[in-house]
């Protein structure tokens, strides 16, 4: 079984979340996700290095990552994600889907 994490922008959050159902479901994947703050609570500067931290140890505990860039959006968070992933010897697998 391939662990993948998944890597997106937030304003795919709904998607992402079916798309790790999807992942799990049909291919046997065990994903690791982002955390989302469906709460909307504020985050603080320690918080959001937190997040940052334990998503980037999802990314060194995994085989791949799973790339999430509808309609070819990739942000700035998510290319440091990819360019990490690469210098790690993680496979990419990219999404690419239109909304």
């Amino acid at each position: 079984m391939k662990s993948i994490t998944i890597c997106g922008s937030m304003k795919f959050a709904e998607k992402m979340k079916q798309i790790a159902w999807r992942l799990e479901v049909e291919k046997g994947f065990n994903v690791l996700q982002c955390i989302y703050n469906e709460q909307n609570e504020p985050i603080t500067d320690e918080a959001q290095k937190r997040l940052v931290a334990a998503h980037y140890r999802k990314i060194d505990i995994c085989d791949a990552i799973y790339i999430v860039d509808i309609d070819g959006y990739i942000g700035t968070s998510v290319t440091d994600e990819i360019l990490y992933a690469k210098e790690n010897g993680k496979e990419l697998i990219f999404h690419s889907r239109q909304s």
